[in-house]
């Protein structure tokens, strides 16, 4: 039996000139869903500042805020939109509201796409993936992400962040990004014993909103196998459209890390492409927790 293919061999097969179409960003489609997911945060936001049922909108406002995640995440890549600047000043508003450096970031992400779900290389299992009930419920309760990335903050301010993936040339414009950020949060924290707008539209949501994101993120590698083909240490998710748009397609994760390149609007032609290949998928992210789970137990 000859052996199954890896991702570069997947990737190489497909035809050059589908390869590099799939490969072009469009600002116009970027633009298209970022006002979508924008409108959507009106929406809650609006909810929250004007209707009796306030506090039902909170965690929707949360959700659409947390998941500008995945926005940061496909823009450390430069593919969202055709224009890089425009790709950086979007990674940094959303890094400032989910207190995720963007500049430290970018680099962070690259490492890991470089030596994904590899121990020792890939900097996102510095961070044990939960073990027990106890430890999961820690961990989805989103509590772990604000104390290290406080801690982050508060380092790189301060000039004292170092891993062998942070370029030492990388290092004052992670400072200076961090000391803005931290600026403007003091700004922010002002503004509540002025109004409470800010406590209700960002904080008390991005608080709620964060579990259903480690949920999420779970599902991208853990229990996959530490090996280097991203057919085996990935996972793809099938989910509906209100997810996939959510998480900008994102839930095709095993064709994003096969082939980076392409945008966010691209990825289902992608997964078209690949579908024959996946070697781990899960139906949905309550099928993934359940089992995620039910493999702890056993």
């Amino acid at each position: 039996m000859s052996p199954k293919p890896d991702h570069k061999a997947v990737i190489a097969a497909l035809p050059a000139d589908l390869r590099e179409s799939l490969a072009q960003p469009s600002t116009a489609a970027g633009l298209r869903h970022l006002a979508g997911h924008l409108a959507a945060i009106a929406v809650t936001s609006t909810l929250i500042l004007f209707t009796p049922f306030w506090p039902l909108a909170l965690p929707l406002q949360g959700i659409l805020l947390i998941f500008l995640f995945t926005l940061e995440h496909e823009t450390t890549h430069r593919t969202p939109f055709a224009h890089a600047g425009l790709n950086d000043w979007v990674g940094r508003a959303c890094g400032l509201v989910l207190l995720l450096p963007f500049a430290w970031f970018r680099y962070f992400h690259l490492a890991h796409h470089r030596h994904t779900n590899l121990p020792g290389l890939d900097p996102e299992l510095a961070g044990a993936k939960p073990q027990t009930l106890r430890q999961w419920l820690w961990h989805v309760s989103g509590i772990p992400y604000w104390i290290a990335e406080a801690g982050l903050l508060l380092g790189l301010a301060r000039g004292n962040v170092q891993a062998a993936y942070l370029p030492a040339r990388a290092l004052p414009g992670m400072q200076r990004e961090a000391q803005v950020m931290l600026a403007l949060y003091a700004l922010a924290l002002g503004s509540l014993f002025v109004t409470p707008v800010l406590l209700w539209l960002w904080i008390v949501p991005v608080v709620l909103g964060q579990p259903f994101l480690r949920l999420y993120l779970l599902a991208e590698h853990g229990d996959c196998p530490m090996v280097a083909n991203m057919l085996e240490n990935t996972r793809t998710t099938f989910t509906n459209r209100i997810v996939r748009f959510l998480a900008w397609n994102m839930p095709y994760h095993v064709e994003h890390h096969a082939y980076p390149a392409v945008p966010f609007h691209r990825l289902p032609a992608l997964h078209d492409r690949m579908r024959g290949h996946l070697q781990v998928t899960a139906q949905g992210y309550a099928r993934f927790s359940r089992d995620y789970l039910a493999r702890r137990r056993g």
